[in-house]
């Protein structure tokens, strides 16, 4: 029996995470390979992850448009779309790239993971949509709509998620009863043109959850989400 191979291994564990098994591979190489990967290794442009996250991004907008349009019938269009920039921001795909580790598995130049760049943001949420791009391409629309409803419209347990967390944390808080939600930010780092916000979520006196953004809003929010994500081990209790 051949041995089974370290890419193989690596390819088994993330379809195992996401729920779908390739039949071309290579799509999911190639959604897997950052810009400085590419560049470091000499490859085209063509070959990192950004034109399949351009598709991901156009196949991610339809999905979830239709979503909130049959979910929230009474809402209206501008509603409708505030909610979808909630739900496929930069924040919140990351978010959902997280809960898929989807980090631990990029391609990245020696450069951008020395820097952080498997937790960065703006990293993780390329490569998820990248990855949606890359499944819609090997399974078709309705393989990359089951896998966008499983990591992004619903949780594990079949509940939708909320496309604002820190509405949905303020909401849970009062009906708790539990005390004030407040954000406080503890510090802003980096040039004008690239500040780095970190901002702590706090529930009366009592620290929730640290969130970090490229503007104090996407901080905030990231804060939310790292506080929702805690209330199956009753942090509020």
């Amino acid at each position: 029996m051949v041995k089974e191979t370290k890419k193989d291994a690596k390819k088994d564990a993330l379809e195992k995470n996401i729920g779908y098994t390739f039949k071309d591979a290579t799509l999911l190489w190639h959604a897997l390979r950052h810009s400085s990967y590419a560049n470091e290794h000499h490859m085209l442009r063509q070959e990192n992850n950004e034109r399949l996250e351009y598709l991901g991004d156009a196949v991610l907008e339809m999905i979830s448009s239709e979503f909130l349009f049959l979910t929230y019938p009474q809402k209206p269009e501008g509603e409708l779309t505030k909610m979808r920039a909630s739900l496929v921001c930069e924040v919140s795909l990351a978010s959902f790239a997280r809960k898929i580790s989807l980090g631990d598995f990029l391609f990245l130049g020696k450069g951008e993971a020395a820097t952080g760049g498997r937790e960065r943001n703006s990293v993780l949420s390329d490569a998820f949509e990248a990855l949606i791009g890359a499944i819609y391409l090997d399974g078709g629309f309705t393989s990359a709509k089951e896998f966008v409803m499983r990591t992004v419209l619903f949780e594990e347990k079949g509940k939708p998620l909320f496309c604002d967390s820190k509405t949905t944390l303020q909401e849970v808080v009062q009906g708790l009863h539990k005390g004030t939600l407040r954000y406080e930010l503890v510090k802003a780092e980096g040039p004008d043109h690239a500040k780095i916000f970190t901002v702590n979520a706090y529930l009366g006196d009592t620290f929730l959850s640290q969130g970090v953004g490229s503007t104090k809003k996407a901080a905030e929010q990231q804060a939310a989400n790292q506080a929702l994500d805690a209330l199956p081990c009753n942090k509020f209790n």
